[in-house]
């Protein structure tokens, strides 16, 4: 069984670097910090400024635990309990549902929100739900 460890310092430090990247993001370049957004200028870009700020941005997240590693000294366990077969799927779901609710998890539960956005707030309810009964089902229907 997989068991959830509560992290309250490490969880709040995190929310608090995101939100505070998507307000200078959207303070200095008027542009939402949604993850697939950002992906997506990146493979079909809107010109030279447009692409450049976006690759810094995935760099920036991509770093990260090259920056965590140099601080600590150690990088901190991560496991998969599942087949890539699974991770494929999940990553193709993923896709889809980043394609028909307009954005991801970031751009509508961070910046939309922010913003009061009622498009946000019902993708990120539909989010929270989905997530809230996914986990149920796998660990206490199906017994992952």
């Amino acid at each position: 069984m997989i068991e959830t460890v509560f992290t309250p310092l490490q969880s709040l430090t995190g929310g608090a670097l995101i939100g505070l990247g998507a307000v200078i993001l959207m303070a200095t370049m008027g542009r939402i910090m949604g993850a697939t957004g950002i992906l997506a200028g990146i493979l079909q870009p809107n010109g030279m400024s447009d692409w450049s700020w976006r690759v810094a941005v995935l760099l920036g997240m991509v770093t990260g635990p090259a920056l965590m590693q140099l601080l600590t000294g150690d990088l901190p366990e991560i496991q998969v309990p599942v087949s890539t077969l699974m991770l494929v799927i999940g990553g193709f779901l993923v896709g889809i549902g980043v394609t028909f609710g307009a954005g991801c998890t970031s751009g509508h539960g961070v910046c939309g929100m922010a913003r009061l956005s009622p498009r946000s707030i019902a993708a990120t309810i539909t989010f929270m739900i989905t997530t809230g009964i996914t986990v149920y089902v796998i660990r206490h229907v199906l017994g992952a």
